[in-house]
């Protein structure tokens, strides 16, 4: 792959991602603003994650195939058209009518990046995974962080308008691809899917990403009013640098090979993964930002240990229709995110923090029990 196309598809994926997740440190700005609950807030990112879950499936029906870089040009330019709309939108059911838009066309743009990373260097396609995994997660970070900064310190509504901006880039950038081929989407049988799921091992893992990413989105999107409710002077941009611990998913990528080695094998990496994450959970409970802000390094930590591991593990397990299970795989994850950032921010509504916690900590119980009763339909296959 020539350097300046893969330049390009990072830094697409880099401004994708810091779209989806921008209005995350922004939602009690945002709640405020249009006069909203914390569960009519929280819509703004799960939404998108909605989409992004039933789109491996819902999109192999709608586009078996279709020019990739044609998909990339029309789908960012609708987005940034919905950026300034965003940006000027007054009221609650404009603002969030433009977000349903911008979740329809995200996955597309996601789907069209990753086919050209597949098919452009087919001996590297594990390396070319692991960039797009790392950009992604780059992105999250960016996107929250460069939110909360352009918040505090011009206005929310500038926050979408430089989303715009680079957006533009990403256009012109775009162009100069030499990728021309189509992307290709998997058009799903029900069959294949009901096989797929008979198989304990697939049902396993879905089951453990749905439950790790639905805690996961959980405490991140209800983060931003936990902090204002524990002090009221937090501003955006502080509440955004509580996501820096969301860039450890880069490094437990980069080192996921040498933390199974540790563990022996990926089934004793996911259960550590999960103990040390339940362990964290616990200390979310506590009123000290400090406190707080160095625990979430913790949290992403073990979250993106058993991500990361379960994702290899979820490809390994069949031979055939990697595409199809690799689907199913990010259809379980961002149910999981988009189920995880509506109910806890219900419970936090109605119950508070603590209990919201609780919930959390009671689901990654049975979790932790489940994967230990059944570690033994994996190293079997080991």
């Amino acid at each position: 792959m020539k350097k300046l196309d893969l330049f390009i598809i990072i830094y697409s994926i880099i401004i994708i991602l810091s779209v989806m997740y921008a209005t995350q440190p922004l939602q009690p700005l945002l709640a405020q603003k249009f006069d909203i609950s914390i569960t009519k807030a929280s819509q703004f990112t799960a939404v998108i994650m909605f989409f992004l879950a039933i789109s491996p499936i819902v999109y192999g029906y709608i586009l078996e195939k279709v020019c990739a870089k044609k998909m990339l040009i029309i789908a960012s330019f609708i987005l940034l058209v919905t950026n300034i709309f965003l940006a000027m939108s007054t009221t609650y059911e404009s603002f969030f009518t433009f977000r349903i838009i911008e979740a329809l066309v995200i996955p597309a743009i996601l789907t069209a990046l990753m086919s050209i990373l597949a098919n452009t260097n087919k001996e590297n396609i594990k390396f070319n995974m692991s960039i797009y995994v790392a950009s992604t997660v780059l992105g999250g970070l960016v996107g929250r962080i460069f939110s909360g900064f352009i918040a505090t310190y011009f206005s929310y509504e500038f926050v979408f308008y430089s989303l715009s901006l680079g957006l533009s880039i990403s256009l012109i950038l775009i162009q100069k691809l030499s990728y021309e081929g189509d992307a290709k989407v998997v058009k799903p049988k029900l069959n294949d899917i009901v096989t797929i799921l008979k198989d304990k091992r697939f049902l396993l893992v879905y089951f453990l990403m749905f439950c790790m990413f639905f805690v996961f989105a959980g405490v991140l999107n209800v983060l931003p009013f936990r902090v204002k409710d524990i002090s009221s002077n937090v501003t955006e941009f502080q509440i955004s640098l509580l996501y820096l611990g969301y860039g450890m998913g880069i490094l437990v990528s980069l080192f996921s090979k040498k933390i199974i080695a540790f563990f022996k094998n990926e089934i004793n990496t996911i259960l550590a993964g999960v103990c040390f994450f339940l362990f964290i959970t616990f200390f979310l409970v506590t009123q000290d930002i400090v406190i707080l802000f160095v625990m979430l390094f913790l949290f992403c930590i073990g979250m993106f240990t058993v991500h990361t591991v379960s994702t290899g593990l979820a490809n390994s397990l069949k031979d055939e229709q990697k595409s199809l299970t690799s689907g199913m795989y990010l259809s379980f994850y961002y149910i999981g995110g988009a189920s995880g950032s509506i109910i806890p921010s219900i419970i936090y509504d109605y119950y508070g923090w603590n209990i919201m916690i609780y919930s959390l900590i009671f689901i990654l119980s049975i979790v932790l029990f489940v994967s230990f009763k059944n570690r033994a339909l994996f190293l079997k296959e080991g």
